[in-house]
């Protein structure tokens, strides 16, 4: 059975107007519950992750800054989300999730974190709407706890997932591939282990084409034992901070793709959401909930 992390506190109460769309974290369980491709098993509510795995991603003077919500204001403009214990548990509780569902990818070939994807967190700061590194800590929560020794994380939001590229700069076991935006934030990127930066406008053919280059000689090349995926859709034509020209259709191509590559190389895979940004909340969820109607289909 395909398992998703996901919690009521996903979906924190934002002042109105905020331009971050909370509202899908409750749309996209109730959507796929409705039109039968989910039921209530497939999610579990994760729990508050433990200090320990925070800090082997975060340096620990972050943390403490966090948890006593005594971070510097322009860090919370940075972040973009007012500042609150409710939203650093629930924080928390993502980042949880994402390493529950590496033991559900280990059982299942594939599970799926309803939140999570929050690549611009650094080791030492948050901003664009991440203030803990999920897939950071889960790769470190993996690599200490799993013995993995080789994990690909594939970020195909269309930001660069720059705190991810930061976190493991110095790491030789993570292999941090980012597809995104040439012209679009963050305005400094960092290095990833590979960076491929689309121009504005990117549409499906060259979208896809170079995704479908690049995968399989990257798994080839590194020879990962585990995945990240984050399955960002603000790279939908639609998207208000995306600036790319991708289809809903070539959207779902894209993570049917990295599922192919996933089951073809044998690989547990463990998905994030990540961003999306369209004016119309339907096109968010839509796209979001694509990517499990594939998994489903494709893994069970």
């Amino acid at each position: 059975m395909l398992k998703i992390a996901h919690s009521p506190i996903y979906q924190l109460p934002l002042p109105e107007g905020h331009r971050f769309p909370m509202l899908k974290y409750e749309l996209i369980p109730e959507q796929l519950i409705y039109e039968g491709s989910c039921v209530a098993d497939n999610f579990f509510e994760p729990q508050p992750v433990q200090e320990k795995y925070i800090l082997k991603a975060h340096k620990q003077s972050y943390w403490e800054s966090l948890k006593a919500l005594t971070i510097d204001a322009k860090m919370v403009r940075r972040i973009g989300l007012p500042l609150s214990e409710q939203l650093i548990l629930r924080e928390t509780i993502i980042t949880q999730g994402t390493i529950d569902c590496t033991d559900f990818a280990f059982e299942n070939g594939i599970a799926m974190n309803v939140a999570g994807g929050t690549h611009h967190a650094y080791s030492d700061k948050g901003e664009g709407f991440c203030l803990l590194n999920d897939v950071a800590v889960a790769s470190h929560f993996l690599m200490s706890e799993k013995g993995i020794s080789k994990i690909l994380v594939i970020d195909l939001d269309v930001h660069q997932g720059n705190g991810t590229a930061e976190i493991f700069a110095n790491e030789s076991r993570v292999f941090t591939f980012s597809m995104h935006g040439k012209e679009n934030y963050p305005l400094h990127k960092e290095i990833s282990d590979l960076d491929i930066e689309l121009p504005t406008y990117t549409t499906d053919d060259t979208y896809l084409n170079l995704l479908y280059d690049t995968l399989p000689r990257l798994i080839q090349r590194v020879q990962p034992q585990f995945l990240f995926y984050i399955s960002g859709v603000d790279i939908l034509a639609t998207d208000k901070l995306g600036k790319l020209s991708v289809s809903m259709e070539a959207c779902k191509r894209r993570d049917e793709f990295v599922f192919e590559q996933a089951q073809k190389s044998g690989l547990p895979i463990v998905v994030s959401m990540g961003g999306g940004y369209s004016p119309k909340i339907t096109d968010i969820v839509e796209a979001h909930c694509n990517t499990y109607r594939l998994a489903q289909k494709m893994y069970f």
